[in-house]
């Protein structure tokens, strides 16, 4: 999984497609990573017109991002059907480290919006995936740099791997790394009343088990807790620390919600920067 050396790009032709291209160049290149570009022809519906458009998109995708990819190891493959369906499928059959795709959020819809092909492939993707909402700010390449990596963790099952992955991204990229969790508020704070867990405790017993769990892994880094509503902090805090990428959790649960948590889906939906969850 680290460091990935397979990553998938599935592309639409679109424009922001076009600018989240400029952060696989970046992954791509400082990894050394072998790229695939994947290109998923839907069937046709009764409205659509009946011709063949296989050879245009063939077309299309063989020269799209010619030059930008020309100095890296690139496949290209073209797949029909349903598109989270034959991202994930080959995302697994295929041993990927990592998939990158924009989201489909626009304008005041962003934080109510996410592309239903990814919001599928979050939920069913094995491996980790890396989300960009705001792709029309991506900068010119060369001014693309990974100088602080923040980790959102939520200490249930799947903290210890977010952690390790935020610490491994961290060091690749000789980037700072913070480290923040959100409690709740006591229902008994917010009524006013006293509690037998004032905040103050569960804020400082989140930080022990934070620190503790930074010892274990030999992970080093800023630790910030505070009270609040999950998504909304974190990516609040994403936005004051000034980071590059936000790396998260997605549920190990099954079930109707599946590997994609309500918190997870939210922190996509309204980070300002790039998200990488696993």
């Amino acid at each position: 999984m680290f460091p990935p050396k397979k990553i998938l790009f599935p592309v639409d032709f679109s424009e922001r497609c076009h600018s989240a291209a400029r952060m696989v160049e970046i992954f791509t290149g400082h990894f050394e990573a072998e790229l695939t570009l994947a290109y998923v022809l839907e069937p046709r519906t009764y409205n659509d017109i009946l011709v063949d458009a296989s050879g245009i998109s063939e077309q299309q995708l063989s020269a799209y991002l010619a030059d930008e990819l020309k100095h890296f190891n690139v496949r290209r493959v073209m797949l029909d059907g349903d598109p989270a369906r034959e991202i994930v499928h080959l995302a697994h059959t295929g041993k990927f480290d990592l998939i990158m795709l924009p989201t489909h959020g626009y304008g005041a819809f962003r934080r109510l919006m996410l592309g239903s092909v990814t919001a599928r492939v979050l939920h069913d993707a094995m491996c980790p995936v890396w989300t960009g909402v705001h792709m029309e700010h991506v900068p010119r390449l060369e001014d693309i740099a990974i100088r602080k990596v923040l980790c959102a963790v939520d200490l249930g099952k799947q903290s210890c791997p977010t952690l390790s992955l935020a610490t491994k991204f961290a060091r690749e990229f000789g980037a700072e790394l913070v480290v923040v969790h959100a409690v709740d508020q006591p229902r008994a704070l917010a009524d006013g009343e006293e509690s037998e867990h004032p905040r103050e405790d569960l804020i400082l017993d989140a930080s022990r088990k934070i620190e503790a769990m930074q010892e274990s892994l030999g992970s080093e880094g800023k630790v910030l807790v505070f009270a609040g509503e999950a998504a909304e902090s974190v990516c609040a805090c994403a936005g004051q620390e000034k980071a590059d990428l936000l790396v998260i959790g997605r549920s190990v649960a099954g079930g109707l919600i599946g590997r994609l948590r309500a918190n997870a889906y939210s922190i996509i939906r309204q980070s300002p920067c790039p998200v990488v969850s696993v």
